[in-house]
């Protein structure tokens, strides 16, 4: 495993200057939802500064303020903020996982988000701090038609905050329930009228409500501007993440096997703070190295040259005790007390390069304007993977742990069977296309398209073979908008899409990639001074070649399999008179098998309208927030509601995860203009509830009550 220790020492210096660093402080502008995107005149790739209600297609933004004022500091809490986003299996806590309006991808691997454009979720990076991050921002719908490969429910891309020329800096420090301490910091310096640099950057030490689970992370991101004339801006990012979690499947639903052979499941019978796993397994420990070079030329105000390249290595090693989940080899449903387990070390690791370029601009012909966007891209990325695997027969259960007394003295032995060597490059390139042509003030016409060129090249050393397959694909889009009044647009759009499926089928060879096909409609609101927004949307959407069990050759995949997805989803932000501004989203969500087919992890047999796993039909947040002033002190409390539906736990099962609302408060109080204090408490009713699932016995649970109280002292 590679080894940062230099940049260890340089996080620590970091983070001294940005506790000592002296300077007055100025507040970054924000942007409003109806904004141009803009950043010291930085624009981005691929999605470009199109005013919100002018795009066909639902955007939600998550602003830095907001995360901020609810002590966000995990891409995964920001996104149960977002409508129609849920949490799926987060492989032990060690990577995000998510679907969009009901898809989610490859559960093999990190749920795929972009960083400024570039692809931040490909890798084992961990679950990604919010230190850095200017906004989020959710885009609906398919975006293959730009963007390349991904999922038809839509994309997450987090902006992040880049120099300017102002000089600036903030320094937090929080505490709260279970040890968790965290010191958070921003500082920006302009070093002339021409270069700026800035860095931010966290550490974090905390205990668990989860027995015998800690963890330490130490992240830094800085970056730096180079404003060579009003018409040329460099911009470079360094993304340095080190983090150590121990890897756990959370609690169990214990099963129990009727005499018709169906399957009944106990969820709650030990408490949601009980550890199965082994603490001897030690961290796994998570390193990450990034770097982003953007580089902007204006040609003039309507014409833009942007060209980018990123280069990232991940590292992921550890080991884990896992609960078995072949019944056949687990006793649990047959005592209901004794979980048997393997256990497994892993060492992955992979390594991505992108180079893309884009020029964007304006052309009218006569009174009609073509706002166009060309530009094409080209990646490597190379994955590496090694486990072992210790598995007990099922006669042996000397590995296993009772569940309501656990021994965790038990020798832990070596996992010494390869099950899973190999290395994998996929290599793609591709050029897009789009225009947004506005045929009236009030109406737009968008047509775009992507053509991919996409190989996978497979070294599988467990059985010397070395599949490849190389195929290419077109995703066009298409959409209009209609603006009958200033506050209001309607619109409505259409899009294909693919994304490549991991590993190869009975005959040696890569699967074919899944096929997607989405449909939506929809509306905006926007007062003239953008204090009230609000979107309105109504999606439907199918994918093909999905992967299921192959009902020929058994222990084999083959994409066969087909879903589809349709639902409402509404957002309101806005600033009311007297202070308060109100947050509201609402997600209906019907997520299905669209096709007969077997699981692929179990064969168990799945019908058409079964349920997709950890997609709750019904989903919802409230946040109501009021700022005012006590003795000439700026003050602001809030509180929020959280709903969750039932969901799914187990594919292909009857085992369902329970609803629940999670209430939370929170305050904060400027002392200075400097120095303010603030406190939230989240889950304060208490509510046992879980999170997500991958199986009765992999049960992600929720936190219970949790207090942080925070420092901030901005310069």
């Amino acid at each position: 495993m590679r080894t940062y220790s230099a940049f260890r020492l340089a996080l620590a210096a970091s983070a001294a200057c940005i506790a000592f660093a002296p300077g007055a402080y100025a507040q970054a502008p924000a942007s409003g939802d109806n904004a141009e995107i803009v950043v010291t005149g930085l624009k981005r790739q691929y999605f470009g500064d199109t005013p919100v209600k002018e795009i066909p297609q639902a955007v939600q933004f998550l602003e830095g303020k907001l995360l901020d004022d609810l002590n966000i500091t995990r891409l995964d809490t920001a996104l149960e903020l977002a409508s129609g986003v849920s949490k799926q299996n987060n492989f032990g806590g060690l990577w995000d996982s998510f679907a969009i309006r009901g898809f989610a991808g490859d559960e093999n691997f990190p749920s795929g988000f972009l960083v400024n454009g570039f692809n931040g979720g490909r890798g084992y990076g961990g679950p990604r701090d919010a230190s850095n991050v200017e906004r989020i921002e959710v885009l609906k719908g398919p975006n293959s038609a730009l963007f390349g490969r991904g999922e038809p429910g839509g994309t997450i891309n987090i902006v992040t905050k880049k120099p300017l020329f102002k000089e600036f800096g903030s320094f937090s420090i929080a505490g709260g329930s279970w040890n968790n301490y965290r010191v958070e910091g921003d500082f920006n310096l302009p070093l002339n009228d021409m270069f700026a640099v800035r860095i931010n950057g966290a550490v974090e030490d905390a205990d668990s409500f989860r027995d015998t689970v800690h963890t330490r992370k130490y992240v830094v991101t800085p970056s730096f501007l180079a404003k060579f004339s009003e018409r040329d801006i460099l911009t470079y990012e360094m993304e340095y993440v080190n983090q150590e979690v121990p890897f756990e499947r959370g609690v169990v639903a214990i099963p129990t096997v009727q005499a018709n052979g169906t399957i009944n499941y106990k969820l709650g019978a030990i408490p949601n703070s009980r550890f199965l796993g082994n603490p001897n397994d030690g961290q796994t420990k998570v390193e990450v190295l990034g770097h982003q070079l953007q580089y902007q030329h204006d040609f003039s105000d309507d014409w833009t040259l942007m060209l980018g390249a990123g280069y990232k290595d991940t590292t992921f090693t550890g080991f884990s005790s896992d609960p078995e989940l072949v019944l056949s080899r687990q006793l649990i449903d047959n005592d209901g007390q004794t979980l048997s387990r393997q256990r497994r070390f892993r060492d992955y690791s992979t390594t991505h390069m992108v180079f893309r370029g884009e020029i964007s601009g304006k052309i009218e012909t006569g009174s009609i304007v073509h706002n166009i966007r060309i530009g094409g891209d080209w990646d490597r990325f190379k994955i590496e993977t090694f486990q072992t695997r210790y598995r007990p027969s099922a006669a042996d259960q000397s590995y296993s742990i009772n569940i309501f007394n656990p021994n965790y003295n038990i020798p832990a032995p070596i996992p010494t069977t390869v099950i899973q060597n190999a290395t994998e490059i996929q290599k793609a390139w591709g050029v897009y296309a789009q225009d947004q042509i506005e045929i009236t003030e009030k109406f737009k016409v968008r047509f775009g398209g992507r053509y991919d060129d996409f190989s996978q090249d497979i070294d599988l050393r467990l059985n010397n073979t070395n599949p490849k397959k190389a195929y290419t694909k077109f995703s066009p889009m298409a959409g209009m908008v209609f603006e009958p009044t200033r506050s209001i647009s309607l619109y409505a759009s259409y899009g294909k899409g693919f994304r490549p499926n991991s590993g190869v089928g009975f005959d040696g060879q890569p699967f074919d990639p899944e096929i997607s096909t989405s449909y939506e409609i929809g509306g905006k609101f926007v007062t003239p001074d953008g204090r009230i927004t609000s979107t309105l949307s109504l999606y439907k959407m199918k994918k093909t070649n999905v992967l299921t069990t192959d009902p020929v050759n058994a222990g084999f995949s083959k994409p066969v399999g087909s879903a589809r997805s349709k639902g409402i989803e509404f957002d309101l932000n806005a600033k009311l008179p007297a202070g308060f501004e109100l947050f509201l989203t609402y997600a209906y969500t019907d997520a299905e098998w669209a096709t007969n087919a077997l699981d692929p992890n179990f064969a168990a047999p799945i019908r058409i309208g079964d349920p997709l796993i950890n997609i709750a039909k019904h989903q919802g947040n409230f946040l109501l927030f009021n700022n005012f002033n006590i003795g000439g002190h700026d003050a602001m409390l809030g509180a929020g509601v959280n709903y969750v539906g039932r969901r799914l736990g187990e594919t292909a099962t009857t085992f369902f995860l329970p609803s629940y609302t999670l209430v939370k408060v929170l305050g904060s109080f400027n002392i200075t203009e400097q120095i303010k204090i603030s406190a939230d408490v989240n889950n304060l009713l208490n509510k046992k509830y879980y999170a997500s699932s991958y199986a009765a016995l992999w049960v992600q649970p929720g936190t219970p009550r949790q207090f942080t109280v925070r420092a901030t002292f901005d310069f």
